[in-house]
């Protein structure tokens, strides 16, 4: 049976894409899902595309065992409050750096979409890569290509389709069940999660049952969700709806060259005979993960896979006709034969990007080696001894450096102010950690001419360093000044 017929099987109903024209890529007119068998893409986007997503899984499955200075390369740690990015420490108190650099994504996505569209999706997301490059390669590699994968579907449920599937679906278990324990390392880190696997489940049956659920969700998004993420579900593919315009490079049809389309016929003069390159082979159909007809034009359930550029270009260099039918190009391209140009809207997000850029890399190189607050305790108050007024103060340290360090405490203004702490005059800060204690501050009677006056109090490192400083005041006996 030839693959432009319609078939039905136990996952769903197998069309051809370009019988719904009207219809989302993977549903029918009527709402009713339709699987799709996308062909095996080969050429040079697709080497392109591969060797990305290979470089890709190497760094997700590579970056939880990095560190930096002793630091996780990357670790986002919500229920612990441990953030580090590229091995710096973040902190609660550092929230807005992290909330300002992640509306900096938000704007680059903006500027990325604006000038090239969902090159992401076909190149760079997660979803692609996991579906296309590790699953859909099971597909093709248990089922085979896509006739042999229509035809498995059709058939009864005998043998044959009882292994392969259930081959399939197990090795799909398996890889979910990696993909979830290495999610957790980015989470809780690596040392962590192995040791809840020497554990077991019983010993950790909250984290286990936490690990069942996120390998559900990932087999039910892989096995069978799949495409549909990308064209019911994902917020960004509704995005680029408002953001692309006629300038933005997209994986575009070029109808002036294509149409009017035809059935190739050897020897003949397709140009005196009114007839377009597009030979009408659906080659770029069949190959669509999402189930679409580029020539039916830009569409939101295109990813820019550049499946259908390579299967066109192969199609064009077998009849012999210049390649590039189905191409990155701009709707300006197409249309007018304008060249891509940096238009004005480009230029604005470009510049608040920089900007906004520029004032993240500010916080972070100014984001200081430690933080100090020194807080009197509530309903203290000031005691008089041997001519000097005292003060008690809690401190807290937090050491934001990549080592421990020894620091010491100093009033800067005013001046004459000693300080007497519990232990010794250096107090030792572990690196990414908060430390406590108790202070006392002392001045000289005279010193001290209001009941409530500012004063400064700074905290040095072993070479004399200022590494803070924080304001706060200090209680005195009430005078009348005349």
């Amino acid at each position: 049976m030839s693959e432009d017929k319609n078939f039905k099987g136990g996952q769903g109903q197998v069309v051809e894409a370009e019988t719904f024209r009207d219809s989302v890529g993977t549903m029918d007119q009527t709402g009713k899902r339709k699987w799709i068998f996308p062909k095996k893409p080969q050429g040079r986007y697709t080497n392109y595309r591969t060797l990305v997503a290979v470089i890709l899984l190497a760094l997700f499955f590579a970056i939880p065992f990095v560190k930096i200075n002793g630091n996780p390369f990357l670790l986002i740690n919500i229920l612990d409050r441990q953030f580090f990015i590229l091995g710096q420490p973040f902190f609660p108190q550092d929230f807005f750096i992290l909330a300002l650099g992640a509306i900096t994504s938000i704007v680059f996505i903006i500027l990325f979409t604006v000038v090239f569209g969902r090159i992401f999706c076909g190149w760079i997301c997660p979803q692609t890569i996991f579906l296309e490059m590790i699953f859909r390669k099971i597909d093709y590699l248990i089922e085979g290509d896509r006739n042999k994968q229509m035809k498995l579907d059709r058939q009864e449920w005998d043998a044959e389709k009882i292994w392969k599937r259930s081959l399939k679906y197990f090795i799909f278990l398996v890889i979910s069940l990696i993909i979830t324990h290495w999610m957790f390392m980015y989470i809780v880190g690596y040392k962590e999660v192995f040791h809840i696997m020497e554990e077991g489940p019983f010993e950790n049956f909250s984290n286990f049952m936490v690990m069942i659920i996120f390998t559900a969700a990932f087999y039910f998004t892989f096995a069978w969700f799949r495409e549909q993420v990308c064209t019911l579900v994902c917020p960004y593919g509704r995005l680029q709806g408002v953001l692309i315009d006629k300038q933005t490079i997209n994986v575009y049809y070029d109808f002036k060259r294509g149409e009017n389309r035809s059935k190739w016929r050897k020897g003949e003069d397709r140009a005196a005979e009114g007839k377009g390159d597009c030979i009408d082979c659906n080659q770029c159909v069949v190959v669509c993960p999402t189930g679409i007809d580029i020539r039916d034009g830009q569409q939101l359930e295109c990813v820019n896979c550049t499946a259908c550029i390579d299967a066109c270009d192969e199609v064009m260099v077998k009849v012999g006709l210049p390649k590039g039918l189905i191409r990155y190009a701009t709707e300006d391209e197409i249309e007018k034969e304008v060249p891509f140009k940096f238009t004005g809207r480009m230029k604005a997000y470009t510049a608040v990007l920089l900007l906004m850029v520029g004032f993240l890399g500010y916080l972070l190189s100014n984001r200081g080696a430690m933080e100090a607050k020194f807080i009197k305790p509530a309903g203290s108050t000031y005691f008089v001894r041997d001519g000097n007024i005292t003060n008690i103060y809690n401190y807290t340290f937090l050491n934001k450096a990549t080592k421990d360090q020894l620091v010491t405490i100093k009033v800067i203004e005013p001046e004459h102010g000693k300080i007497k702490l519990s232990g010794d005059e250096k107090i030792l800060l572990k690196k990414d950690e908060i430390t406590k204690g108790t202070v006392n501050i002392s001045f000289p009677e005279k010193e001290i001419q209001l009941s409530k006056q500012k004063i400064k109090i700074g905290v040095y490192d072993g070479s004399g360093k200022l590494l803070d400083s924080f304001d706060t005041y200090f209680e005195g006996p009430f005078k009348i000044q005349f």
